[in-house]
């Protein structure tokens, strides 16, 4: 007997802890459960500690509500320019009323699934290949807005959508590498005939910068060297000018000069002007006047005719003419000395002993050997 009131007191007392756990529910965070009474939507139970009637309400299976990320890949789609591209698309969405999502949709994962299929078709169809390729943020904004519309009354929001990877067929990546190795290609031909471009160019700036600084330059040196010849003739003219010299003097000059014409290297005969024998005339008279066929005239007609000696009339042989001015013996012989040495020393300077030049026959002449002239040569140098 007591055995028997011992066994019905545990059966009581486990029922009662069957009843109390059955009717005590505990959600997690984030989610939640939804509770059916005889068969009818009762309500829907919060995370936390929940109680219901036991053998009376039903609680369903957990709803996470938690944002979640579904991969759909493969979606074959259909472009305007009839290509077919395999598009991968990457969805999140979180449930918002978990009654919704119990009752008005069997399975939303897929439903959802199907219908980014349907609406990534509706949309790519419109596009090209080009623009399909370009426009992936497009293409988010506009699935993202269709999703979100068509599954609001399931109690889902579609928070993003993302074009993971598009993918044309084998062809078109053929053609469209073949492009891109083309468009590269011609870039780099661009950039390097620009890069040669600028080269020349800079260097044409530089060369017309050097040419112009270079001529700038020239320009200076001539200049100054010009200045600096112009102001040496000027102080030249002017002392000639403030000292007043005669015409002798000038003669005097003019012989000392020929000398040095002659004093090239590569110089074997000269021609003279006719105007050495006035030079020469010039001379003799300003050391002593002469007369008519005096002697120093016929020292400078010795000269004139190129003898590389002095003749006997320039030496003081023959008789000698009047002297003029009031000139002593001893100085006309001088000049007549100074006048004779200065011809053989043109002569001398002009053409060497033994080479032939040709004779004057009147303006102008050629000096060279007494041996080698023509006698009419000098007596038309004397009857001039």
């Amino acid at each position: 007997m007591a055995l028997a009131e011992f066994i019905i007191a545990a059966v009581i007392v486990l029922a009662v802890l069957v009843t109390v756990l059955r009717s005590v529910r505990i959600v997690p965070q984030a989610r939640a459960r939804n509770v059916e009474r005889f068969g009818r939507y009762r309500k829907t139970l919060e995370p936390g500690m929940n109680f219901i009637i036991p053998f009376v309400d039903r609680v369903k299976p957990l709803i996470d509500l938690r944002e979640q990320v579904v991969s759909f890949s493969g979606q074959p789609v259909i472009t305007e320019d009839n290509l077919v591209v395999q598009i991968d698309t990457v969805l999140f969405f979180q449930v918002t009323d978990p009654r919704a999502a119990d009752y008005e949709i069997v399975n939303y994962i897929q439903a959802i699934e199907q219908l980014t299929a349907t609406m990534l078709r509706s949309v790519i169809g419109s596009m090209d290949l080009e623009q399909t390729l370009t426009s992936r943020d497009k293409i988010n904004t506009l699935l993202r807005g269709v999703l979100d519309d068509a599954s609001g009354k399931w109690g889902i929001r579609v928070t993003r959508v993302e074009i993971k990877a598009i993918d044309p067929p084998k062809s078109v990546k053929d053609a469209m590498e073949k492009q891109m190795r083309a468009e590269r290609e011609k870039r780099a031909a661009i950039l390097t005939a620009e890069g040669t471009r600028q080269a020349q160019i800079l260097t044409a700036e530089g060369e017309k910068q050097s040419a112009i600084l270079r001529a700038e330059g020239d320009k200076q040196s001539a200049i100054l060297r010009a200045e600096g010849q112009a102001q040496a003739i000027t102080q030249v003219f002017q002392s000639i000018h403030r000292n007043d010299p005669d015409p002798k003097l000038l003669a005097y000059q003019y012989l000392q000069t020929l000398p040095q014409l002659a004093a090239g290297a590569g110089n074997t005969f000269w021609v003279i002007p006719s105007e050495v024998t006035t030079a020469l005339k010039a001379v003799t008279t300003a050391f002593g006047g002469t007369g008519e066929g005096g002697n120093a005239v016929r020292g400078a007609n010795a000269a004139d005719a190129g003898s590389g000696e002095a003749s006997p009339a320039a030496s003081g042989g023959a008789d000698p003419g009047p002297v003029g001015g009031g000139a002593s013996p001893a100085a006309v012989a001088a000049g007549q000395r100074a006048a004779a040495a200065l011809a053989a020393s043109i002569t001398g300077g002009i053409a060497a002993p033994g080479q032939p030049g040709p004779g004057g026959n009147g303006a102008a002449g050629v000096l060279g050997s007494g041996e080698d002239r023509d006698p009419r040569d000098d007596q038309a140098q004397q009857d001039g």
